[in-house]
């Protein structure tokens, strides 16, 4: 469940998803995905850590400015494959800053 980081309201993976991207960073796998509070407008992150070895954590930050989020959402979606952590297109590479593998 995943819930506004502003308002407390249960978000719908289904309906508020806005986008997400996964990369690869020193083996370890990570995976940030956007929903957009349609009450607050505003933005939930929820990260997916997955270590090479160990188990998987997440943990979510927020609340996000609709244009902060907006231009986050913009950006991973410049990639035709955003799910692909091994991908090294611009978006990926802009978004995680050069720490990719």
């Amino acid at each position: 469940m995943v819930t506004c980081a502003k308002c407390g309201s249960e978000l719908d993976p289904e309906t508020t998803r806005a986008a997400s991207i996964s990369g690869s960073v020193m083996g370890d796998e990570y995976t940030d995905c956007f929903f957009l509070c349609p009450d607050c407008q505003v933005y939930t992150v929820v990260n997916y850590h997955e270590p090479f070895l160990g188990e998987e954590t997440s943990s979510s930050r927020g609340p996000v400015s609709k244009e902060e989020g907006d231009a986050k959402v913009e950006l991973i979606k410049r990639c035709a494959e955003p799910w692909d952590k091994k991908c090294r297109c611009d978006a990926h590479c802009e978004y995680f800053g050069g720490w990719l593998d």
